[in-house]
């Protein structure tokens, strides 16, 4: 099989196409012939990493990914075997994502994909909309699981909801009932973010964006799901209500994080910082189930029309689809593997 590996930390360039024996499940575990596979900022953060621990002497990245399962391990119901699937942490922990033709997983990692939904949306979910979940599922007051209707009455804000996980913020506070605010910072994010289906959207660099959500939200934002803290912060704690979270999952920019603690205090804000690999196997199934539920009602539509452009590259141009999420690629970024 064609795979696509790396021996050591770099640039794009340490990626490479390599012929591989056809991997076999162990127990527990399903082998996925990879339709399409996804690609995360989390991917070329863990490739470049020269100082990332090391567990394996050759890696195939990408912890996204959809395709049909065609082989499974012993414990598996073997009714699992042409059951079409979406991947999720593929390679956490392990040596084999899905940029490959074929990849080997945890069988809990392989979930169900109903046969109307294409493997676009599938590959595109994982690390976005899990992350999306955790996000909207930690507020001191709010559900611990996402429904139609587990979000009424609240207000979520989503910055930058062009991104994939802002994209995927959006879609499952609207799927959960939310009323959704999105910032974002030009026209075309806008337009993205409109899409996407978000109630509001605000472009942050023009005007006063704290005293436009105000008058959507005298009350204040019950969420808000943060891309880049240092930078919007202070907009945040400007419109969150007492008793609201800020949940962090990027900090992009890189802008150092300035907190005002006193404001922060008499809000009783929470300010919850997350990412995936840590967040727990509860949190994970919980995700997972209500991901898996919202796909079914079709809440999660990918594509410009629906607010999140697909940006292809074949399998042996992975190193090509690294640079593009690297340079900040709008939308989200496929390897299409095999049709």
């Amino acid at each position: 099989m064609k795979a696509i590996i790396y021996r050591d930390a770099g640039g794009p360039d340490v990626l490479r196409l390599v012929d591989r024996d056809l991997p076999a499940p162990g127990p527990g575990e399903v082998r996925v012939r990879v339709a399409v596979s996804g690609v995360n900022p989390t991917d070329w953060q863990t490739r470049s990493r020269a100082a990332h621990p090391r567990h394996f002497s050759e890696v195939t990245p990408h912890l996204d990914g959809a395709g049909t399962i065609d082989a499974v391990g012993e414990g598996i119901d073997r009714s699992r075997v042409g059951q079409r699937v979406w991947l999720f942490m593929a390679a956490a922990g392990r040596p084999t994502g899905t940029a490959a033709e074929f990849t080997v997983v945890p069988a809990e990692r392989a979930v169900p994909l109903p046969d109307e939904v294409g493997f676009d949306v599938g590959a595109s979910l994982g690390v976005p909309a899990l992350t999306a979940h955790r996000a909207l599922t930690v507020a001191e007051d709010g559900p611990r699981r996402l429904r139609p209707g587990a979000l009424d009455g609240r207000v979520v804000l989503a910055a930058g909801g062009a991104g994939a996980v802002g994209h995927a913020v959006i879609q499952l506070a609207r799927w959960a009932g939310a009323t959704v605010i999105s910032t974002v910072s030009s026209p075309e994010n806008a337009r993205l973010a409109t899409a996407a289906r978000a109630h509001h959207v605000l472009n942050y660099r023009e005007g006063n964006p704290a005293a436009e959500i105000r008058k959507i939200a005298p009350d204040g934002v019950d969420i808000v799901a943060e891309v880049a803290l240092g930078t919007n912060l202070a907009l945040d704690l400007a419109v969150l209500r007492t008793r609201g979270t800020i949940s962090a999952y990027a900090n992009d920019g890189g802008k150092p994080v300035e907190l005002d603690v006193l404001q922060s205090m008499v809000l009783n804000a929470r300010l919850q910082f997350l990412v995936l690999y840590t967040a727990g196997p509860e949190a994970h199934a919980a995700a997972v189930d209500d991901v898996a539920a919202a796909v079914r009602d079709g809440a999660l539509p990918v594509g410009e029309e629906h607010g999140l452009p697909l940006v292809r590259f074949p399998l042996d141009r992975t190193a090509d689809a690294h640079r593009a999420v690297e340079n900040g690629a709008v939308g989200k970024v496929l390897v299409s593997i095999m049709s």
